[in-house]
């Protein structure tokens, strides 16, 4: 009987894990088709385009800065509310954000051409996949490669604000090529640290639904960098 009863909590635990990621990818796919149609349907239309990030004059306009910082402040908002706020309201905040990211990206439709974006889309798709699986099934610790991945984003976040002012198109393509390697790396140690968090069966249904979405919304921000990373490396611009 003690026997049965173990194999039956090992097996609720497992449905347990697989419920939870599920539910994190779920979070991620939801973003991700937010973003995507948000910024299709604006960045294939001139005239919305226009009206919302120029002026009458032609310059950019004040709505172009709130799109492109405020999602940096609801994540900041998201993180230190995790606690205190619900999870209907992080939910909220998780939908605004992606909806705030594809009107941002629709400016891609300038520069790029659709076919350049569907093919990097692809590949980015075909990395975040790789990457995912193998951080899911290696039996390797990825704790010290996640520290060492997030003290190089660090660098190259500095490094981006420099070449702003350097405008150096050699260290720029650089950067970008540091930047695939460390999103592609984060991939697989976001991907372990998920699982490990699954299989964490003390979680009440209201903090393991807030940690999945959290876990989605972390895997939505590393699959855009990395598309946008790689965008800068290979596209061709038109």
């Amino acid at each position: 009987m003690e026997e049965l009863n173990y194999q039956n909590s090992g097996s609720l635990s497992q449905d347990y894990a697989r419920d939870f990621i599920k539910s994190v990818y779920n979070y991620m796919f939801a973003a991700l088709t937010i973003s995507g149609v948000i910024s299709y349907l604006i960045g294939t239309n001139p005239e919305i385009l226009a009206t919302l990030f120029l002026t009458a004059s032609g310059g950019v306009s004040m709505v172009f800065y709130v799109v492109l910082f405020s999602p940096i402040l609801i994540s900041l908002v998201m993180a230190g509310g995790f606690n205190k706020f619900s999870f209907g309201t992080l939910m909220a905040l998780f939908i605004l954000y992606s909806v705030l990211m594809g009107m941002s990206l629709s400016v891609l439709f300038i520069a790029y051409s659709m076919g350049t974006l569907a093919t990097t889309f692809m590949l980015t798709a075909g990395s975040f996949g790789f990457m995912a699986f193998l951080g899911y099934t290696t039996k390797t610790d990825l704790t010290k490669f996640g520290s060492l991945l997030y003290m190089l984003l660090f660098g190259v976040i500095i490094s981006s604000v420099v070449n702003m002012f350097l405008g150096s198109s050699r260290f720029d393509y650089v950067i970008s090529l540091v930047s695939v390697f460390i999103f592609t790396g984060l991939v697989a140690y976001e991907m372990q640290m998920i699982k490990n968090m699954a299989h964490q069966a003390q979680m009440d249904g209201t903090l393991r639904q807030k940690l999945a979405l959290f876990a989605g919304f972390q895997l939505y921000l590393t699959f855009v960098n990395l598309f946008l990373s790689l965008l800068r490396l290979l596209g061709n611009r038109d």
